[in-house]
């Protein structure tokens, strides 16, 4: 076993930070730098790294924490009040124009499989848009909420739909539907269990007494949740994303006041994920990038700001909804927000691509679409909010430099 090309993945993710600390003005995301580093070292320019048995096995379990920690970012609470219901409306409106468009692209020739295509333009990086909006001051103002309760909605139905319809193991849909029944079954008890220990003064003191030990008990039951949800759900012949997600979700219902009652624990599981694992993920995903379906064919790069525009129109287009209680500003901002798209993204191509769905140039198309997409609407999202609201607008700004995707 060599541990070489993990050593170098190891250096890039300690570098980037560096890097974006010593230029804090430079508004670009980690992992952006991360995936393009990957492509530079890897096959596609230097070909010096390479994925191998030792890289592989983090990576994987980066992309479990990455969708793990998204998970963790879904409140109940956005979904109820007035603004649930614009917020399910707008996704609505998602899910129809994400199926249309991937059946139009079909229709022309673009796209292979229509459901993946349009599945992938649905969801929003939720990590990525929560710290902004908290950074700049909005996340309890009606632009904020809005905006959080639409990002979550579109990134739980993106990632159920693809762990429905695409998994390697495939099955009848009816089929796939009880299984996800089993799941949710599972999951219900699962809460029941946690919340019944929750209730036992002997499990609590215990659990209070080894948490900030060697032991980090809190943490080793959260892995173990993360694991064990995700093993589930592949057992069961869905995505194991699917399993890390839920898991995430899980534990922010049964906890939901984590932050205020042991304010480390979220910090811990932080740096498990965004320390290590998540890191490899995305320099791994760089790694595997297939930058000559780009550079060799000009057709595929013209997909890229395709894609861009397609990603504004199927999360963007339904802010509109929020026209009725935002500002054309702020309403604007929204649909920028809620279209900024980079993990989902990579994890879908990877799986469209492991189960013939993707031609290997919209995956890469898609991805680069992605990469854009983190770049440019964050920042032009932030320039147009209010200036009262933007007082903290270079924190929010650093944000975009940070993991937090």
């Amino acid at each position: 076993m060599s541990f070489d090309n993990l050593l170098v993945i190891a250096a890039v993710a300690a570098a980037i930070p560096l890097l974006l600390g010593f230029v804090p003005r430079l508004p670009v995301p980690g992992p952006v730098l991360e995936i393009i580093a990957g492509i530079i070292l890897g096959p596609a320019v230097l070909d010096v790294v390479h994925v191998d048995a030792t890289v592989q096995a983090p990576s994987v379990l980066g992309l479990a924490f990455l969708l793990f920690l998204a998970g963790l970012e879904i409140d109940v609470h956005q979904f109820r009040g007035p603004q649930s219901r614009r917020a399910l409306d707008g996704l609505a409106v998602t899910v129809v124009l994400g199926i249309a468009t991937g059946y139009g692209l079909h229709a022309v020739g673009l796209a292979l499989n229509p459901l993946l295509i349009g599945i992938a333009l649905m969801a929003t990086s939720l990590g990525l848009v929560v710290p902004i909006l908290k950074d700049a001051g909005v996340a309890d103002r009606p632009v904020g909420q809005l905006t959080i309760a639409g990002a979550s909605a579109g990134e739980v139905t993106a990632v159920v739909l693809l762990s429905v319809f695409f998994s390697e193991r495939g099955g009848a849909l009816g089929g796939r539907l009880l299984l996800l029944g089993l799941l949710a079954l599972f999951a219900a008890a699962v809460i029941l269990t946690v919340r019944g220990a929750g209730r036992s003064m002997r499990i609590t003191d215990v659990v209070n007494r080894l948490a900030d030990t060697t032991a980090q008990i809190r943490v080793r039951l959260a892995v173990l949740l993360l694991i064990g949800l995700a093993a589930v759900a592949a057992n069961l012949g869905f995505e194991a994303i699917l399993g890390a997600f839920l898991a995430g979700a899980l534990l922010r219902l049964v906890d939901p006041d984590a932050e205020a009652t042991h304010p480390q624990f979220r910090v811990k599981l932080e740096g498990i994920g965004y320390g290590f694992l998540i890191p490899v993920f995305f320099v791994t995903s760089g790694l595997v990038f297939d930058l000559h379906q780009l550079t060799d064919h000009p057709a595929t790069l013209l997909r890229v700001p395709l894609y861009l525009g397609l990603l504004l129109l199927v999360r963007g287009a339904p802010a509109l909804l929020y026209r009725t209680v935002l500002t054309g500003r702020e309403t604007a901002a929204a649909a920028l927000l809620q279209a900024s798209s980079l993990p989902f993204l990579v994890a879908a191509t990877q799986i469209g691509l492991a189960v013939g769905a993707i031609t290997a140039a919209n995956a890469a198309a898609l991805v680069a679409a992605g990469l854009v997409s983190v770049l440019v609407y964050p920042a032009t999202a932030l320039a147009l909010l209010p200036r009262s609201a933007n007082a903290a607008q270079s924190g929010a700004m650093a944000s975009l430099a940070d993991d937090s995707m």
